[in-house]
């Protein structure tokens, strides 16, 4: 049978935010899922790293799950905090700032 999540245990209670590691200068994501339809990712961005703008093929969901960042979506900067929540709907150009460290579950339904 087909793995559909991975890199995750299973059947075990975690905590999302310390299943991805904070490095240094960078911008580190884990793959949790990833077909056709949907895709669900663990990021952890260093103080001031990015995701320059582009746009996705379907809405973007993230939830802020440590930290605080900025969603830019249309050209409106939105601020997130841990345990908020946002849209990025399919086709805007959005982008990612990190305004100090900070953890993020992105889930994208094509």
């Amino acid at each position: 049978m087909k793995e559909l999540i991975k890199n995750i245990e299973k059947s075990k209670v975690v905590t999302l935010k310390e299943q991805v590691a904070y490095q240094e200068g960078q911008v580190v994501s884990k793959t949790l899922a990833q077909n056709d339809a949907i895709s669900v990712t663990l990021f952890s961005f260093d103080k001031n790293e990015e995701i320059s703008t582009h746009s996705a093929s379907g809405d973007a969901f993230v939830t802020c799950l440590d930290g605080a960042c900025v969603i830019t979506v249309d050209g409106i900067p939105y601020e997130l905090h841990r345990e908020e929540s946002i849209v990025m709907p399919a086709g805007h150009p959005h982008a990612v700032f990190a305004k100090e460290r900070f953890k993020m579950l992105l889930v994208v339904v094509k």
